[in-house]
């Protein structure tokens, strides 16, 4: 089973952190929500940290702002990925140019049309 983790998934179902949940779910993902203020979304665990999520997450799919991701990013690499999702938004020239340095490997693009669904029908 395919695995992906969601940092910044969000409870609120018009948040992209939340539309991605439920499209990775309805591709037949296995799913780890990341949120240090959230127990579950969508009726699964979240995660406080993705050095929390029990499996290394074959893609992560991320929805931070710029600032906070680029805390995040050393963790991720850490952690490690075969895809990680910088979701519009959150692809500043910096946060590019950490995740490059870190080795990831990064796509800039929605990771809800990569995985073939479209967020306006979620």
């Amino acid at each position: 089973m395919k695995t992906v983790a969601i940092i910044g998934a969000s409870s609120d179902r018009n948040k992209f952190g939340n539309k991605a949940l439920r499209a990775f779910v309805q591709q037949g993902y296995q799913v780890f929500p990341v949120n240090p203020n959230e127990n579950e979304v969508e009726g699964l665990p979240a995660f406080k940290s993705i050095a929390d999520v029990p499996v290394r997450p074959q893609e992560v799919s991320v929805y931070l702002p710029p600032a906070i991701l680029l805390k995040v990013l050393p963790q991720i690499a850490e952690r490690g990925c075969d895809k990680l999702w910088l979701n519009p938004g959150t692809d500043s020239p910096e946060v590019v140019a950490e995740a490059k340095r870190l080795g990831l490997p990064a796509i800039q693009a929605c990771s809800i049309v990569g995985i073939g669904l479209s967020p306006s029908r979620l």
